[in-house]
């Protein structure tokens, strides 16, 4: 698999540096702020990492459980009653854990593939 030619590793990477950031524009508190900038860089993290080994796929595994946290993060780290933070985790979590369950398949097809054809 070449480098630099999955573009949901580039959604992920989007994502993960836009829940990072988006403390600096979404009203939030320190909680809140704290949880999105860890999982936001987190996610960027493992997103580049895929950029540049697109065959890990234990990585593409982390990246759709980064996407997962952040989705349960409003519940669990109890800032679902700050309504524009929660809705910034849910939707780019979503995005994230979409994103990364896609990347698993395609590598996973990928390596089948490479695995039929070195029988």
């Amino acid at each position: 698999m070449k480098r630099w030619t999955h573009p949901q590793d580039l959604v992920a990477l989007i994502a993960g540096a836009y829940a990072a950031l988006s403390p600096l524009w979404t009203t939030t508190t320190t909680r809140a702020t704290t949880t999105m900038v860890v999982l936001g860089a987190i996610t960027a993290v493992l997103a580049l990492i895929e950029l540049v080994r697109p065959d890990m796929m234990s990585i593409e595994g982390l990246t759709a459980l980064m996407g997962a946290l952040m989705v349960a993060a409003p519940w669990i780290m109890g800032f679902s009653g700050t309504r524009p933070i929660s809705w910034t985790a849910w939707i780019v979590g979503a995005v994230v854990l979409v994103v990364g369950a896609a990347d698993l398949q395609v590598t996973r097809s990928h390596h089948r593939g490479t695995m039929a054809t070195s029988h």
